[in-house]
This record gives structure tokens, sequence and C-alpha cells, in this order.
């Protein structure tokens, strides 16, 4: 593993900001005073999905009392629960005054998947799964409060799916192929790779339904792939829908819409 020095050099060196690498410690929270993190959501609630090329930017929300005011923070940093270690830029912070008393802070995490390979201590896929936010508050009448583990979210690799249903136009009756590929981000060499061994739902939406509905679930083979035949019995749109794992993305593709003839 490079030192943190030898990491921020050679991102700087690259135009990038150097990733955050921590070890964990034991969860705590320490400080002076009554000010106190009473809140944390992380993106909305949703995890984040990290590809291979596109930058990507989280919100991490924490709501801050105090009696005197709230100043702001002075740390957040988010890491893999297991592992220790993690990746990501805390690039900005804004904070609104709720009241005399309490604020509303919004952290922004960034990520660039270029900085990801040979970054970590180990392959940078590991670090997909559960992740924690740490922050210090700091109030306007210099209390504080270094806290761990306030908020818990998902890091995951990005998924692609793909349809294809064939024959266009089909019969009324016959049968159709309905076939597409599951694929998802590998963050040391920043491609897509087929993910086998997976549940895929093949889902479809009658012409002028609003929602489509589960046919049947299909389990991803070799590079990914996942095909069936069904028999098509009215006009509409088919889709393939990936629910997801603990380290990687729900994914659903485009619909494919198929005539009758």
């Amino acid at each position: 593993m490079r030192s943190n020095i030898a990491r921020a050099a050679s991102a700087a060196a690259g135009g990038a900001v150097a990733l955050t690498l921590l070890t964990a410690t034991g969860a705590h929270a320490e400080g002076r005073g009554d000010i106190r993190i009473t809140d944390a959501v992380v993106n909305h609630g949703k995890s984040v999905a990290i590809g291979t090329s596109q930058r990507v930017t989280y919100p991490i929300t924490l709501t801050i009392r105090d009696d005197s005011g709230v100043k702001g923070l002075s740390h957040v940093s988010v890491f893999n629960k297991s592992k220790g270690w993690g990746f990501g830029d805390w690039t900005d912070t804004k904070c609104v005054k709720k009241s005399s008393t309490t604020s509303v802070c919004t952290a922004t995490m960034t990520v660039a998947p270029q900085w990801l390979p040979d970054s970590m201590p180990e392959s940078a896929n590991n670090a997909a799964g559960l992740w924690q936010v740490n922050a210090t508050a700091r109030a306007e009448d210099g209390d504080y409060r270094i806290a761990d583990d306030i908020a818990e979210f998902r890091m995951q690799r990005a998924a692609k799916l793909t349809t294809d249903a064939a024959p266009e136009p089909v019969a009324k009756g016959a049968e159709l192929t309905v076939s597409g590929k599951l694929t998802r981000a590998h963050w040391e060499d920043l491609r897509y790779y087929g993910f086998t061994g997976q549940n895929a739902k093949l889902q479809f939406k009658a012409a002028g339904a609003a929602h489509y509905r589960t046919v049947k679930t299909v389990r991803t083979g070799t590079s990914g792939k996942v095909t069936t035949k069904v028999t098509a019995t009215s006009a509409g749109s088919w889709r393939w829908y990936f629910p997801g794992t603990t380290t990687t993305a729900r994914v659903v593709s485009a619909g494919d819409a198929v005539k009758l003839k």
C-alpha cells in the first residue's frame, strides 16, 4: 500500500483530488459541550453506485444542534465498515440555519473512478458493501463533537443491463425469445464484465398499461447473458430487471416494444 503522501502527490500530479484512505477505529463519540448530531442521511437514503468513468457526487445531510448555534463541520469521512478503508473526497459543505440552535449541514462527497485502480490496500472491488460516515461538528461557543458511525449506506459497483426481444413483430400465440446481458463495473481496470449466476426478472408491460409486471425469473449464464422464451399474447414492452446485491447496484434495462402481426 502506498503512503498517504505518495497517493496525494500522484493524484495532484494527475490533476485529481487525493483519495481519502482511512483505517477504521472503534465507534465512539467524544467532544466538549452539548453539541449533538441528531440525524444523518446519505444520498437521500439511496445507495451510491460507482461506474468506470463518470465522476459521482453524493450528499451527506447532517442535522446538528447546540444551544449557542452551529458553526459547521470540520471533518467528514466515509469508509467500508468491515474493511476499515475506503475512498472519496469531501469537496463542499453548505449549512442552513433552521433555528437559533439547529442547522442542517450538507457535505458533498466526490468519487472519480479513475482514482481507484491501485489506490487501495487490496482490490478496490472489495470496498463495495456497507459503509459508514464519521463527522466532526462545531458550535459557535467552541463546543465540538467527534462522532463515528453516524450513518450507514451501501457503496456499490454500478451495473448495466440490456434487453432484446425477437422476432419483431411477432404473431399472436407465437414464441418470443427475450435475451439480455448483465454486466457490472470492475474498479481495478475500469471496464464492465458479465455478472454470472444472478437472478434477473423478466418483466412485461402491455401496450397502454401503466406498469410492468414480472413474468419469470431467469439466472444469468456465461458472460452475464440471460435468455428465455415466452408466448406472445399481446403487444407491449419487455425488459429485464436486476434487483442488485449488497455490493452491486440494481438496474433496469430499457424496454423493447414488440408489436403483433
